[in-house]
């Protein structure tokens, strides 16, 4: 009998003894990878081996994955979809004011300051533009202007101016007319229209001249307003034209301008008079009056105004409201802007150095 040294185990074993122990050896490693895998199966783990590679591609991992990529995405899909309809929803309804805001009032979020730079800057405009702005009415002296004004209501400047002549050669003097034959004097009037009225007005008013104040037409409002006839506007035009006391004339053509600029909202007249007032220094009152009422007649007229002449177009928030075309606009200019007379027959010099053209006399064309 052959005996050999076992290196694994340091000891002598006989050759058959040492094959019958590596078979045993083997056939114990197989129950337990057998055992092993059985209890892999059953917990739902992969065995340890070569074998239980594959168990990490089964159906029950390829489910699970397969749950995870389609949970996620219907969810996904489902919150995205509100989102993206309330996103556009409220861009649509924020978008449409803002532009129907813009479209009707361009100014409306202007600061208080911002509109005083503007309304100043407009000022200084126009008083480029019409450096000999003056009052349209012929007068001489305070109670001629008084008169004048008083006659102007619901006429033109050029109107009363045509007229005035032959009413102040016959009565210069408040005594003259407070004591006039009303029949001749609204002979003398009934070109200005509604003459009968006017002519109780300035009749009216002469009286009260010579009863309350010796014939001198007073320099103050809370005076000039108790006449018959006069209000806070042509008291006004008497302060700052005859006495050189600052006063904003609301008439018309005013009220129609400040508006256009948004200068106020108001209506009434002694509102709009407190509003724009405000807007400027007082020393500025009696020439602003000027420059817009100026402009307001020559200009930025009340159904077509000139847009595409107008000087402070940048300035305007009613820009395209008339004719733009710049061609089409320059046939609306009217008086000297139209190269055709003024309403005073006798207009200051300025007037006529700037190259502008006297009225011609009633009954003249």
């Amino acid at each position: 009998m052959v005996v050999r040294r076992d290196s694994a185990v340091g000891e002598q074993t006989p050759d058959g003894d040492r094959k019958a122990a590596k078979a045993t050896k083997r056939a114990t490693a197989g129950k337990k990878a057998a055992v092993a895998g059985k209890k892999a199966a059953v917990a739902g783990k992969p065995a340890a081996g070569k074998r239980a590679a594959p168990a990490k591609k089964t159906a029950p991992v390829k489910k699970t994955t397969a749950a995870k990529k389609t949970a996620p995405v219907k969810k996904t899909a489902a919150v995205k979809k509100p989102v993206a309809v309330g996103a556009k929803g409220t861009s649509a309804v924020k978008a449409a004011p803002a532009r129907t805001v813009a479209a009707a009032s361009p100014k409306k979020g202007e600061s208080h300051t911002a509109l005083v730079r503007r309304a100043r800057r407009i000022n200084r405009e126009l008083a480029e533009v019409f450096p000999y702005a003056h009052p349209e009415l012929d007068f001489d002296n305070p109670f001629q202007l008084l008169v004048a004004t008083v006659l102007s209501a619901q006429t033109t400047d050029l109107r009363v101016n045509q007229t005035t002549p032959a009413l102040f050669a016959k009565y210069p003097t408040p005594e003259d007319l407070a004591a006039a034959n009303p029949e001749e004097v609204e002979e003398i009037l009934r070109p200005t229209g509604f003459f009968r009225a006017k002519t109780k007005s300035v009749i009216g008013l002469s009286k009260g001249l010579v009863e309350q104040f010796d014939g001198e037409v007073p320099g103050r409002l809370e005076d000039l307003v108790k006449l018959p006839g006069v209000g806070r506007k042509t008291a006004f035009v008497v302060l700052g034209n005859a006495y050189g006391r600052p006063g904003i004339t609301v008439d018309t053509h005013f009220q129609r301008l400040v508006r256009r600029w948004q200068w106020t909202e108001e209506t009434d007249p002694d509102k709009i008079e407190a509003a724009v007032g405000a807007l400027f220094p007082r020393s500025d009152w009696t020439d602003l009056s000027h420059h817009v009422i100026w402009h307001g007649r020559r200009i930025c007229h009340a159904r077509k105004p000139a847009c595409g002449a107008c000087p402070i177009a940048p300035l305007c928030p009613a820009y395209g409201e008339g004719e733009t075309d710049p061609e089409k606009a320059n046939k609306l200019l009217k008086y000297e802007k139209a190269g055709l007379p003024g309403q005073r027959l006798n207009p200051p010099q300025a007037y006529l150095d700037a190259g502008g053209r006297p009225a011609p006399p009633l009954g003249a064309g």
